[in-house]
């Protein structure tokens, strides 16, 4: 295996300036190039997460990078992860198992840091011995001061994996100088020198025109500019950060097949309609505007981390009514995770496990009750949709078991069991997270609508062309010569 001495870091000026999207891309060169590489990120916080062969639990970021390493993810690529339940608690996921509920107070105070900087560094050094070179992900920015005496993803690693660091600023955002320049010089100097190179992020026009700027910050800072990277458009890659949502579409369109997301405000796993997306007889948007839910053909109740409140929530704002209206009209209503519970008569929480509500009503669209459990319920599972030959592939997040009351189940299971409720060809719900990855799926859920599309490649093949091309954007922009040097040094 060839090897590298340090391992690349990606830190940023902030949340949402690409540190994910750019070290899948250097998963890929480096995966190119004949190394072995494999991601890790201490401390993830995200609703967005994924399961492991095992069963485990980790930030879909980290399955996604692992992708561009063509590797399968495990616990130790995102051993801590956090989710939030709420403004002031998150549930913390440590190795892929839920360790419990903790408020945004005791864990940021850093009352088990040190539990949790054990299993950070185990993990990575298991990493470490069999891949290389590894990329590290740090979290939001790295000059949050109020948090860095508890730091166990940023700075802090990078000084403990020796890693060669990058540090990555929006341009878009504006502000790049002082963002760049005060993140640095409010640095310790032993953080300070870990970081190797920057790379501007995001750029839009003539990249000629930041020359003055280049060397404006590298005499500001003493660090070389490695890369000013154009904003893309042509390239798909998962996004992690519910910021993302924001650039997202809002409003249906016409000439296209119009899939309503409802807009939870604690809306998980929306990497479940990447597949939708990226279909061209499809324009999907995220809204809680009961007009657009209205011109929406298919409406999706998507997964939510705190179901009870965000079903009260949707009550309040009439989009319950909304929803239950158009499936009473013939419109597609399907729900996934938290919004199939929804779409049930009842969702009861004996223990509160969400919160203090013992149980509300839920839409009534399809005849299943749900109890919420403390115990969450994480699983892959290989499945048969409906009644088509296909096999199918998905994975399972959820506290709570539903019951079906006299229904056909959606998805028979290859161990045998069934899964999930329809009460039509238009009407179903489902725990299988990652359901429209599989072809057949959407081309039922279209079939109404649209023809349908027989398509050369598989979403898995088209996602690892996304890689490619990443990695191709990435080596055109940022001196590769120069970060092998400072990863061999």
């Amino acid at each position: 295996m060839k090897k590298l001495k340090h391992p690349l870091m990606i830190v940023g000026t902030g949340s949402d300036v690409g540190k994910s999207v750019l070290a899948a891309g250097f998963c890929r060169i480096f995966l190119q190039d004949g190394y072995r590489p494999a991601p890790f990120k201490a401390q993830n916080m995200s609703l967005n997460s994924y399961v492991t062969a095992t069963g485990g639990e980790i930030g879909r970021a980290q399955a996604v990078q692992a992708e561009a390493c063509r590797l399968d993810c495990h616990t130790d690529m995102n051993p801590v992860l956090l989710k939030p339940g709420s403004d002031k608690q998150s549930q913390v996921i440590v190795k892929g198992k839920v360790l419990g509920n903790y408020s945004a107070g005791s864990y940021f105070r850093g009352e088990i840091k040190d539990q949790l900087f054990g299993e950070v560094i185990g993990a990575f050094r298991r990493l470490h011995k069999s891949y290389n070179p590894v990329v590290i992900e740090g979290a939001g920015s790295i000059a949050e001061l109020n948090l860095k005496k508890n730091d166990i993803v940023n700075m802090r690693m990078a000084v403990t994996a020796e890693a060669a660091t990058l540090l990555v600023a929006d341009i878009e955002r504006g502000g790049v100088f002082a963002s760049v320049y005060g993140s640095i010089q409010l640095l310790e100097p032993l953080e300070r020198e870990c970081i190797k190179g920057i790379i501007i992020n995001k750029f839009r026009g003539d990249i000629s025109l930041f020359d003055e700027g280049k060397r404006i910050i590298e005499e500001l800072t003493g660090i070389p500019v490695l890369g000013i990277i154009p904003a893309f458009t042509h390239i798909s890659i998962e996004e992690e950060d519910s910021v993302s949502l924001e650039r997202k579409a809002t409003f249906a369109i016409d000439n296209r097949v119009n899939v309503a997301v409802i807009h939870l405000r604690r809306l998980s796993n929306f990497t479940d309609f990447s597949p939708l997306e990226q279909d061209e007889r499809v324009n999907l948007y995220y809204t809680n505007n009961t007009e657009e839910i209205r011109k929406a053909e298919i409406i999706i109740l998507p997964g939510s981390k705190s179901t009870i409140a965000d079903l009260i929530e949707l009550r309040r704002n009439g989009v319950a009514a909304e929803i239950v209206r158009q499936s009473r009209v013939g419109k597609t209503v399907i729900g996934i995770c938290g919004g199939y519970q929804m779409m049930g008569a009842r969702i009861e929480d004996p223990g509160h496990v969400e919160g203090h509500v013992d149980a509300v009503p839920g839409l009534n669209i399809i005849p299943v009750t749900t109890i919420l459990e403390s115990e969450k319920s994480t699983a892959r599972t290989s499945f048969y949709f409906k009644d088509f030959e296909e096999p199918c592939v998905g994975y399972e997040i959820h506290m709570g078991q539903t019951n079906r009351q006299g229904v056909e189940p959606l998805n028979h299971l290859e161990n045998g069991g069934t899964e999930g409720c329809r009460i039509n060809t238009n009407i179903w719900g489902t725990y299988m997270h990652g359901i429209l990855d599989n072809p057949v799926v959407i081309e039922d859920l279209l079939a109404p609508y649209a023809q349908a599309v027989t398509s050369s490649i598989s979403y898995d093949e088209f996602k690892q062309n996304q890689y490619d091309l990443l990695a191709d954007h990435l080596r055109k922009n940022v001196d590769m010569d120069m970060i092998y040097k400072v990863l061999a040094e």
